[in-house]
């Protein structure tokens, strides 16, 4: 008997582990995916995620509303979508905790802790993770116990353009905190400064992904990691979880394992998909909230034409964000949310969702003379948005399907669009002459689905993310946001989870 169970190995699954396994526990951590393979592969403009076997239909959600197609596949690997995501590491602002009525606005969304109350835990991740940053610019700063571990490299030259576009508009760019090696750390190499990152496996293992920079260490401590198995089911008994019921997929056996706890990390669509295919709402007193309020960030890409190939050296240049935005601070502007640079994307992502015109012609020539930012908007907590179960049809490991639906408000439209007008004034200062924003519908950045809060009836989770009604469960991933501020959510995640495994430690020594 194993004394923890951790379902799930991206960022919520391996920083919970991680304490767990510090702290001398026999952990068990079962992962639905398989090891993603490494080598030079990686880099072959083919193996973004979206065309690997790791994202799978196998299990598709039907997306009713909000989605990018009526059926949603999912990424099934261990690391999760670390493995492929950009690296970008930013911490919630100390406002994020305390969000207004015109995020709220009657969803009785409320953290059980402030910014103060996770400032260590996120000093903590960083350490682990490994993020270069330096935020000494940023105009909207939380504070901060110790500075970054890793400086930032040096910037590119379109990152320079970008830079001193932003200074031309009296914005303050300052460099985002990336989870990646950029001088040679834990006996891995450096970055090399390649261009397949966001949505590739890094192929130097440069980027400090949770398999690389968490889950292979704890393996050499004793972490017991069950690839290719997908739990079905956790069997409840006198309000304490007995059984966690799972399904070898290589061979189709059914399997079973117990533990003195259960930590359910599996994200914010696949968490509560087992939660209520396990009928365990039922016992919670905010049983109604679990799978609602889901919210993914109002996203938009806004890509610049340059009649120039900005990137000739096609080199890494995801160095910059713009926080002026944020709404934080005596005197700030409307809250609107958050700017950063990214690199240019790799021409298969822009042929496979390209407009109309377009669909179908090569574009790789016509990919080299764009620049891109990123628009993150926050968006509300709202009670029709979130996952459902339907009973009538399962899916191919046993699970009732899973259904979504989202859709936005006008709050959240309209500070898509006030910073997507932001964006454009920076690209067009650094040379574009037309630009096409492009609204992210997939739901990369979803949280909010099993939130935690004080209020009882409201929130399915304590402070320190234990499952009202069920004494030994806890879930420590995205999930467990009651709002989403306008940052990437992983280094949130991770510093919620390593809070979270270290109360259950003290708590379980007490």
């Amino acid at each position: 008997m194993h004394d923890a169970v951790v379902i799930g190995s991206g960022f919520g699954g391996a920083m919970a582990a991680h304490r767990l396994v510090r702290a001398g526990w026999r952990v068990l951590m079962i992962e639905r995916g398989g090891w993603v393979p490494k080598g030079s592969a990686r880099r072959h403009p083919l193996a973004c995620h979206e065309r690997t076997a790791h994202y799978s239909k196998q299990s598709a959600y039907r997306c009713l509303a909000g989605g990018e197609a009526a059926e949603i596949a999912s990424l099934f690997c261990v690391g999760g979508p670390s493995v492929f995501y950009g690296g970008a590491s930013f911490r919630l602002r100390e406002e994020d905790f305390a969000p207004g009525p015109d995020i709220v606005n009657g969803s009785r969304a409320a953290w059980p802790i402030d910014y103060h109350a996770l400032e260590p835990y996120y000093d903590e991740a960083e350490r682990i993770l490994g993020v270069a940053g330096d935020d000494r610019d940023d105009p909207t700063r939380p504070p901060r116990s110790a500075p970054y571990p890793h400086q930032p490299p040096p910037l590119t030259p379109l990152s320079r353009r970008f830079r001193d576009s932003a200074l031309e508009l009296g914005l303050h760019p300052f460099p985002i905190p990336l989870a990646i090696n950029f001088s040679r750390h834990n006996g891995r190499p450096a970055c090399d400064l390649c261009r397949r990152c966001d949505t590739y496996a890094c192929a130097l293992e440069a980027k400090n992904s949770t398999d690389v920079a968490v889950i292979g260490p704890l393996r050499d401590r004793g972490l017991e990691v069950r690839a290719n198995t997908a739990v079905t089911r956790l069997v409840e008994s006198r309000g304490r979880v007995t059984e966690v019921v799972a399904r070898e997929l290589a061979t189709g056996e059914a399997v079973s394992f117990r533990a003195r706890h259960v930590l359910l990390a599996a994200g914010a669509l696949a968490s509560p998909h087992l939660l209520m295919a396990s009928g365990l709402e039922r016992l919670n007193p905010a049983g109604p909230a679990v799978g609602a309020y889901l919210m993914r960030h109002a996203c938009a890409m806004v890509f610049g034409f340059c009649n120039d190939r900005p990137d000739p050296g096609r080199m890494f240049h995801k160095h910059l964000a713009v926080a002026d935005y944020y709404g934080c601070g005596p005197g700030a502007p409307q809250r609107l949310g958050s700017l950063q640079q990214v690199s240019t994307p790799p021409y298969v992502m822009i042929e496979s969702r390209a407009p109309f015109p377009f669909r179908g012609i090569p574009l790789h020539g016509f990919v080299e003379h764009l620049v891109g930012t990123l628009a993150i908007a926050e968006d509300e907590p709202q009670a029709a948005n979130g996952v459902r179960v339907d009973w009538s049809e399962r899916d191919a490991i046993g699970l009732p399907r899973l259904e979504i639906r989202h859709a936005y408000s006008m709050g959240d439209e309209a500070r898509r669009r006030g910073l997507v007008r932001r964006a454009r004034r920076i690209l067009r200062g650094l040379g574009a002459w037309s630009c096409y924003a492009h609204p992210i519908t997939t739901f990369s950045h979803a949280v909010g689905t099993v939130r935690m809060g004080r209020d009882q009836s409201a929130a399915p989770l304590d402070e320190w993310c234990r499952f009202r009604g069920v004494e030994n469960l806890r879930v420590v991933d995205g999930s467990v946001m009651p709002t989403s501020g306008a940052v990437n959510p992983s280094l949130t995640i991770a510093a919620l989870a390593l809070r979270a495994a270290d109360h259950l430690v003290r708590e379980d020594s007490g």
